[in-house]
């Protein structure tokens, strides 16, 4: 809206520094050019490098039917998960063996760091699709050949 109250800021948004504007981020526009692990997709959003974000990473992860990702872990950051759609399963090791938690569209999963774990999208035909944002501005992806239970990373 353009007018007396209301006047057009878009070009002079444009040329204000990243730390000084809002973002856009279309879903059309996710970047595949981020930290892969086997088994799944990840798409980012919010990032050093996408947006200069300092603290923040944010994208989403697509585990197709029947699949599931390999063993990793996210380093410092910490992980907080939000399930979009279908119902992944979260596997992780806790000292005796694994543990498995199953999700449904609308449940959130924390990640500490440094713990590793994998997802599993045991659906034969819907993919599941989870939106995550993490503590760092990149997205760290510690790919492990094993799940293991979790040992002091100091």
């Amino acid at each position: 809206m353009t007018d007396a109250f209301h006047p057009d800021f878009s070009a002079a948004a444009a040329s204000l520094p990243d730390r000084a504007r809002v973002h856009l981020i279309r879903g059309a526009d996710l970047s595949g050019d981020t930290a892969q692990t086997s088994g799944m997709r990840r798409l980012e959003a919010i990032s050093g490098k996408t947006v200069g974000s300092e603290k923040l990473w944010t994208g989403e992860t697509h585990v197709a039917p029947a699949t599931s990702s390999g063993d990793h872990h996210h380093g410092e950051a910490e992980t907080s998960i939000y399930v979009v759609s279908g119902r992944p399963r979260f596997v992780f090791h806790d000292g005796t063996g694994e543990v498995v938690l199953q999700t449904e569209p609308g449940d959130y999963i924390f990640v500490p760091p440094y713990v590793p774990h994998r997802e599993e999208n045991p659906s034969p035909d819907e993919p599941a699709v989870v939106v995550i944002s993490r503590s760092t501005q990149e997205a760290i992806v510690v790919n492990l050949p094993a799940l293991t239970p979790l040992t002091d990373p100091r």
